[in-house]
């Protein structure tokens, strides 16, 4: 006879438990592998409009090609730290799996 999660009834405790374990188990591992992915996700997010919001308080004056320069000189420094923001968020992800 089967119960209403597919487990036997009357069977043997040890393979019931053994199978609510595994059963646990890989619940866990599906919900931490989606935890991963929505850390990933909000975290290459926020660089990005961590980035964003920088160069939009920028202002820049003069000729185009006085303004390239100094968004060029802005993302210079901008871009490296975002790139540590992701890059710690990795190892992170990195140390827990």
């Amino acid at each position: 006879m089967e119960g209403g999660f597919g487990f036997p009834l009357g069977g043997d405790p040890e393979d019931l438990m053994r199978g609510l374990r595994e059963f646990a188990e890989k619940q866990t591992e599906a919900m931490q592998e989606s935890q991963r992915e929505q850390f990933a996700t909000l975290t290459l997010s926020t660089a990005v409009e961590l980035t964003a919001a920088a160069i939009g308080q920028m202002r820049v004056d003069g000729p185009s090609d006085a303004q390239a320069l100094a968004l060029r000189d802005a993302m210079r420094v901008l871009f490296p730290e975002a790139v540590a923001l992701v890059s710690a968020a990795r190892q992170g992800f990195m140390r827990q799996s």
